[in-house]
């Protein structure tokens, strides 16, 4: 069992550390909570908030090409009630260079809006 106050890090590649970052700080209101450069071939970026006990680490092994999203159903889902808020979040998103997309899984599609990233994966922002 997983210890309460345990924090959440979900980490991924990329070949755009620097741009997906710059996104997800821009567009999710993300902070750097660190870096690495060259940590065993890798580089990497943590980014966190503040309030939430969750991590996105987006990492890079140096020489090599991961490419795009494996497939359009790879999801990072945020639930927003309010109203104003979900649609301040859905403009961050648009602003910070996400692209809006149709849902692989138009379940998603009924109360919130799919973002796509420079990697193809994709952020769901749900008013639910």
């Amino acid at each position: 069992m997983i210890p309460e106050g345990s924090t959440l890090r979900i980490a991924r590649p990329t070949d755009n550390l620097a741009t997906v970052s710059k996104m997800y700080i821009q567009g999710l209101g993300f902070r750097e909570l660190g870096s690495f450069k060259n940590h065993k071939g890798f580089n990497g970026v943590l980014l966190g908030h503040d309030l939430h006990p969750y991590h996105i680490e987006f990492t890079h092994h140096i020489g090599t090409t991961v490419g795009k999203a494996p497939t359009k159903d790879n999801l990072l889902v945020f639930y927003i009630a309010d109203r104003a808020s979900w649609s301040m979040a859905c403009s961050a998103m648009e602003k910070a260079g996400f692209r809006k997309v149709d849902s692989y899984n138009p379940y998603w599609d009924d109360c919130g809006y799919t973002y796509e990233d420079i990697d193809a994966y994709r952020v769901v922002l749900q008013n639910d």
